[in-house]
């Protein structure tokens, strides 16, 4: 079984490994003891894996600065700069500055996940993997949506270019298109076909032995958690699709939920990449590291999307009644104040 080179990566090492399954499948004791063991792993996770970021260095870990992922965060974080400074100077900044504090958390979120040594890491566990895609899919994508960060970035155009393209909305086809991809039920779909197809072992052990397929993944996985999480929270405000967007949390929690509960219930891994790295760095045989992987996934990704039904449905259930009922409580309130004026009337 070939060692962990620091500083090669895993996909150096399993290139040429992409197809097939070869090998025997070594057994974990908890083949047997998953609740308890993954669950007693699970609850000392946050530590672990800040002993092992602040021990990155001496494992040959590093911080990874990749252009292709660095580049995009840095104009990401400049364009909404701008405009937010624009705007500032406008006096409209200082009207929401929770707008600004969500996108740089979400983006701070975003960066630390992708360019931290939590990243390379990830080339070598399947839970630190895990981690990294938990954070960019369940934290830092509703916190960026969470900022209506296109508004703001639109000011940081010339003023010719904002217009322009701030009345795409008005096209036809971009308009019907948007509104169709934007609606509860294709983004959850999208989601979901993301979530299993890139866990499915052929793409996901591709994605461990490319650069560019790597990519391919994370960008999947960003843009469909944005997608996501918008058509969530602008359901907010269209009464029609507040359930739906319930129906379509639950449904994700319990469809994500059962992709990690295959992980964490498996007595085999079922990516050759970490199959042929052996023991993870917290001394977990492969079939451990893919159980304890699959946890988080199954539990606290589950909870998220749990939690943000309910915050949602909660919300819904305490809203206005719908405008024909607040119009017949208005006819009837004139009707008893028309009343009451004649009975005035009358006793003079």
């Amino acid at each position: 079984m070939p060692a962990f080179s620091p500083g090669t990566g895993l996909r150096s090492q399993t290139a040429g490994m992409v197809v097939g399954t070869g090998g025997h499948a070594p057994r974990g004791r908890w083949a047997r003891w998953v609740p308890r063991g993954s669950l007693s792993v699970a609850a000392a996770w946050p530590g672990v894996v800040l002993a092992h970021a602040s021990a990155a260095d001496h494992d040959g870990i590093p911080w990874t600065f990749d252009a292709w992922v660095t580049v995009p965060l840095l104009l990401a974080l400049a364009w909404f700069s701008v405009g937010w400074l624009r705007l500032r100077a406008r006096g409209n900044g200082r009207r929401r500055p929770a707008q600004a504090l969500w996108f740089y958390g979400g983006w701070g979120v975003m960066a630390a996940a992708l360019v931290s040594p939590l990243h390379a890491a990830g080339e070598r566990s399947f839970t630190l993997h895990m981690i990294e895609h938990e954070l960019l899919m369940l934290v830092g994508a509703p916190m960026l949506v969470m900022a209506h960060p296109i508004g703001v970035a639109l000011w940081a155009l010339p003023g010719h270019w904002r217009l322009r393209l701030g009345g795409l909305h008005r096209l036809g086809w971009f308009g019907g298109s948007w509104r169709l991809l934007h609606a509860p039920l294709p983004a959850t779909t999208l989601q979901i076909v993301a979530l299993w197809g890139w866990h499915a072992p052929a793409l996901f052990d591709r994605a461990l032995a490319s650069n560019g397929w790597h990519i391919a993944q994370h960008l999947s996985f960003v843009a469909t958690a944005l997608l996501f999480w918008s058509a969530m929270l602008h359901a907010r405000r269209v009464r029609a699709r507040t359930g739906m967007a319930v129906a379509c949390l639950f449904a994700t929690a319990i469809v994500g939920g059962a992709l990690g509960a295959l992980m964490a219930l498996s007595g085999s891994p079922w990516y050759q990449g970490y199959r042929a790295m052996g023991m993870a760095p917290f001394g977990l045989s492969a079939v451990e590291d893919q159980q304890l992987a699959g946890l988080l996934m199954w539990v606290p990704g589950g909870l998220v999307h749990v939690l943000a039904a309910v915050l949602l449905l909660a919300r819904w259930l305490r809203e206005e009644p719908p405008p024909r009922r607040r119009q017949d409580a208005g006819r009837h309130e004139r009707d008893i104040g028309a009343g009451g004026d004649a009975a005035k009337l009358n006793s003079r």
